[in-house]
């Protein structure tokens, strides 16, 4: 029997009637055909393909297999009920070797023409990223605006510019694999390259967005927005007035680092300048003038809290987290929330709702949710006995109702929120350093690598999860915040808090 509940009947109606409800991708991690069709290489096949990277030696090079099965891909999103799909394009695939003059793969443009030509058929909005951190992008935003403007409207520059950072110039444990851990990286400096490497997006961002802005936006009438990272911090201790300092400096070192820039002042926290000195860069007059307002609206993705306690003495060298230390336990024991099958992963709507509130107050412009999700305990050990057996999912199911109900909450307290795309639409590989991550709504069962048969996890009847194969035969779906929506607002919605409006467009 697969589980149900039910929102509470007093958030009916929270959310605007053109809320887009969708799931997020990334090419990278679930499109497969690695070689195909005259794809280049990126940086993450070199990554996959390098001994000792990846936990098990397994690579993406099948993933999912969406780049043969798109179209049943499309099928399952319009059969959920999805109003939005995010996914991101390859850089590899379009431009195969990657310089500005080099040759356009047009096996790869047919490839994303089908793709979104597929989905608005369906009634289904194409919210595409330029950058998730397989490829150097700046290479392909006139391309990709040029080809596929005429239909998609909603473009996205940089997934998680800050993860990307600190994960591949800082721990060097995604590509590019650089930073100051010998025994990990050979090369790489973690005191100064990520906020080099930020720098460098946070401009190109910019430069993007001007780009657009100026020579496609007037007669595509698109959008151009960022997507950061950020989770919650709250303080060990509450009564502790260097605890709430520095889950405040958290938050600057996590989100303000790309956020106040972007939407507050042009320039970074002033926490991070007194602890970084010079090893932060400095905008110029022109790129301050260019990077604050580049984005139009503000995406968000998010999955967690913390608690945060001050530390006593300097900061270390390579240290990018504002002095601080993370807990699980807050000073009086109480844990953030309950675990999931990733180490740092916990369930804490209580976070989630603080953070809107937090983002809409400091930077007041409306708020897409690009990202959220979780992982189960458990669930890389479920094997099928059939083509019609259910993995039951009541962690994921409690974990949707809870962030979406305070996102309902955030909502009716006068939160501009637009969005909500969970992460992730199918299994998708994750290479480090342990190689498969089983996340959010649908899953894989694979045998080697994740070219196997896949299963869906979906809403069925009232808000339910029940998986099944793909190509089998499907049930009933309904889309699980459908019941949040209301008919009776437009599709005008009060946008930047501290003046202006911001319209949707549908």
């Amino acid at each position: 029997m697969a589980s149900q509940f039910e929102f509470d009947p007093a958030l009916a109606g929270s959310l605007p009637a053109d809320f887009v409800w969708g799931w997020a991708t990334a090419a990278a991690q679930v499109e497969g055909a690695w070689d195909k069709d005259g794809k280049g290489v990126s940086i993450w096949d070199t990554f996959a393909h390098t001994a000792g990277k990846v936990k098990d030696g397994s690579t993406g090079d099948d993933a999912v297999r969406s780049y043969d099965l798109y179209a049943t891909d499309v099928a399952l999103l319009k059969k959920y009920r999805a109003r939005g799909y995010r996914f991101s394009l390859s850089w590899a695939r379009l431009i195969p070797l990657g310089g500005a003059d080099d040759a356009v793969n047009e096996a790869g443009v047919a490839y994303y023409d089908r793709l979104i030509d597929g989905l608005l058929a369906q009634g289904i909005t194409p919210y595409v990223t330029l950058f998730h951190w397989d490829t150097p992008q700046a290479l392909e935003d006139r391309l990709c605006f040029e080809r596929f403007g005429d239909r998609v409207k909603d473009w996205i520059t940089f997934n998680e510019p800050g993860v990307y950072t600190l994960a591949g110039y800082a721990a060097g444990v995604h590509a590019p694999a650089r930073s100051s851990f010998r025994e990990r990286n050979a090369e790489g400096d973690s005191s100064t390259e990520p906020f080099i490497v930020a720098h460098t997006e946070l401009v190109a961002h910019a430069y993007a967005a001007d780009l657009y802005k100026r020579e496609f936006k007037p007669t595509q009438k698109g959008t151009v927005m960022i997507t950061l990272h950020g989770n919650w911090s709250e303080p060990w201790d509450a009564g502790d007035a260097r605890d709430v300092e520095a889950a405040e400096r958290a938050r600057e070192f996590e989100i303000a680092w790309f956020a106040d820039p972007l939407y507050k002042t042009g320039d970074y926290p002033a926490s991070m300048r007194a602890q970084l000195g010079d090893r932060l860069p400095r905008f110029t007059e022109e790129e301050s003038r260019l990077v604050l307002g580049s984005s139009e609206v503000y995406g968000m993705n998010s999955y967690s809290a913390f608690y945060v306690k001050h530390r006593d003495g300097p900061a270390d060298i390579n240290d990018h987290k504002g002095n601080i230390e993370q807990a699980d336990e807050n000073s009086e024991g109480t844990p953030r929330g309950p675990a999931s099958d990733t180490y740092w992963l916990r369930t804490t709507p209580w976070g989630w709702g603080k953070l809107l509130r937090w983002i809409w107050a400091r930077y007041g412009v409306p708020i897409y949710i690009t990202e959220n999700g979780t992982t189960a305990q458990g669930e890389h050990d479920w094997k099928p006995k059939g083509p019609d057996d259910v993995l039951e999912d009541p962690f994921r199911i409690d974990f949707f109702r809870e962030y979406l109900t305070e996102v309902a909450k955030a909502s009716q307290e006068g939160v501009v929120i637009k969005s909500y795309f969970a992460w992730t639409f199918t299994d998708n590989y994750t290479s480090s350093p342990s190689p498969v991550l089983l996340t959010m709504l649908l899953t894989s069962q694979h045998g080697s690598g994740l070219q196997g048969t896949r299963t869906a996890s979906a809403p069925r009847g009232s808000i339910s999860t029940a998986p099944r194969r793909r190509g089998m035969r499907s049930a009933r779906r309904t889309f699980w915040g459908t019941t949040l929506t209301t008919s009776s607002r437009g599709s005008r919605h009060e946008g930047r808090k501290h003046g202006g409006e911001h319209e949707a467009r549908r």
